[in-house]
């Protein structure tokens, strides 16, 4: 029994000793640091021996203290260039002197814990990019000469980037109402075109026909027959007296709209025409269809210039535009590509959507485009298809999408619904699904196609219930009868 007390009394001591000599070897290590500066040594925080005996933390802490207790001050010569600071009531010296080491300790224990400093989360309230800039010191830059600015130290701030988290606020928009219902086709309305001084417009249908309407009364002007399938695009050129129209029957026609006749074939596609359209300024057509190609043709002698090919399915829509790229192709293959106009090459691939591309649309004065596929509508920016935004919302078949140059926006799904947004911010102010019509099928509810006339005030959609249906902004409707329903949130911010 005596035995084992004399033991424990003996492990007690040995253990006191073991922690004297770690004390005394971290004042050794301490000192010569403090001796190599000639400088006084700061003291081991006490605090955090007693509460943490982590050797590694200690010694850390030591270092901190015994390497860089040199820099903690500025010498006089710079430290007297920086502008005065703001005056503040002075402590007694003994008081400054005691709050000192405890401030330095406190600092250091912070550091080496790794106590986290005030931050809020990715919802929090201050949730922001913050930037480092540079300011001069002076606030009178403008009476300094060049050298007295050039030689000023410079103040380094974090300031918040408005620019990049600011989602734009859309502006408001009339909520669009039904106007005229136009029945005469006997086939789903897979085609429309505006005439360019908005005095009537044109459709086709699966019933193999084109007609002509009235735009102001909705009275049927002409009916064209000579395609022997589903006609599928339609486009009058704003320069000759000239309609284009192509179908399923693997025909690109061209109508002269003076004698109402077809003076021209364009021959070459190996599968149905599904999509055409004219080049702004040159006299050029496009053509894409479900051979997987677009062509593109001389309008006057019928001559093939460009094969664009890289899709591996039908190309559903394409547009053209003056500036690279000049043609825009979507295709069920779920890619977009961008062409070189002259070198008859792609430029760009935009492979984001996961479902075919059935529906482009491009903006009439800004150089942006949008691409719409099952449920997933974006857009990009010109030339390079720099990614833009999603509008988010729209969980349908998108199978025509229009813009105006009011920045309004609108998609039609294969389901009967139809979106109305805002072009700038990606916010839809409109959701309601088409008005059916009597007797039809619920099968018969899609939107096929979709145009908005040249004063943006009339949007013409073509459906499959084989109706054209003429919709208006509602004139009665003001912000204060239909306000704004709109919160901002980060996942809807631009990119530009």
């Amino acid at each position: 029994m005596a035995a084992e007390v004399a033991n424990g009394g003996n492990r007690a001591h040995l253990e006191e000793l073991v922690l004297e000599n770690a004390r005394k070897a971290k004042s050794i290590y301490a000192n010569a640091a403090a001796g190599a500066s000639g400088r006084k040594r700061i003291k081991l925080d006490p605090l955090l021996a007693e509460s943490d005996p982590d050797l590694n933390k200690t010694a850390l802490s030591l270092r901190l203290h015994a390497e860089y207790s040199d820099v903690q001050t500025l010498p006089e010569a710079i430290a007297s260039k920086l502008p005065a600071a703001v005056p503040r009531k002075k402590k007694p010296k003994a008081a400054a002197a005691e709050e000192a080491p405890e401030k330095s300790e406190e600092q250091a224990r912070r550091l080496i814990e790794g106590i986290p400093t005030r931050s809020s989360g990715p919802g929090g309230a201050n949730s922001s990019a913050l930037v480092l800039s540079r300011k001069p010191a002076s606030a009178s830059s403008s009476t300094s000469t060049p050298n007295q600015q050039r030689n000023e130290p410079q103040q380094m701030s974090l300031t918040r980037r408005s620019d990049i988290l600011s989602q734009p606020r859309p502006d408001w928009h009339p909520p669009w109402k039904l106007m005229r219902v136009i029945s005469g086709h006997l086939g789903w309305v897979r085609a429309l075109a505006v005439e360019p001084d908005n005095q009537w417009f044109a459709s086709g249908a699966g019933d193999r026909t084109i007609k002509i309407w009235d735009m102001a009364s909705g009275a049927l002007k002409l009916t064209l027959t000579g395609h022997i399938s589903t006609v599928r695009g339609l486009a009058v050129s704003p320069r000759h007296p000239y309609m284009f129209s192509c179908g399923e029957d693997k025909m690109v026609k061209c109508w002269d709209l003076e004698t109402n006749k077809v003076i021209r074939h364009y021959h070459g596609h190996l599968s149905g025409v599904y999509t055409l359209a004219l080049h702004p300024t040159l006299d050029v057509l496009v053509t894409g269809g479900r051979d997987g190609v677009a062509r593109v043709w001389d309008m006057r002698t019928r001559s093939n210039i460009h094969v664009l090919s890289g899709h591996t399915g039908t190309v559903a829509d394409l547009v053209c535009q003056e500036a690279d790229p000049q043609v825009i192709t979507g295709s069920l293959d779920s890619t977009v590509r961008m062409w070189d106009l002259a070198a008859g090459k792609t430029m760009g691939v935009l492979t984001h959507h996961k479902k075919g591309v059935r529906a482009l649309a491009t903006h009439p004065t800004e150089f942006t485009f949008a691409t719409g596929s099952t449920g997933s509508i974006k857009q990009w920016k010109c030339p390079e298809g720099a990614f833009m935004q999603n509008f988010e919302g729209h969980n349908a078949i998108i199978n025509t999408m229009s813009v105006n140059d009011q920045n309004v926006f609108f998609s039609g799904g294969d389901n009967g619904s139809m979106s109305f947004w805002d072009w700038k911010s990606g916010h839809r102010f409109q959701a309601l699904d088409t008005t059916a019509q009597p007797g039809s099928l619920d099968a018969e509810s899609g939107l096929m196609s979709s145009i908005f006339d040249h004063s943006g005030s009339r949007l013409i959609c073509g459906e499959a219930d084989k109706t054209i249906k003429i919709w208006k902004e509602d004139e009665t409707a003001t912000p204060e009868t239909h306000p704004l329903e709109w919160k901002p949130t980060l996942s809807r911010m631009r990119k530009f």
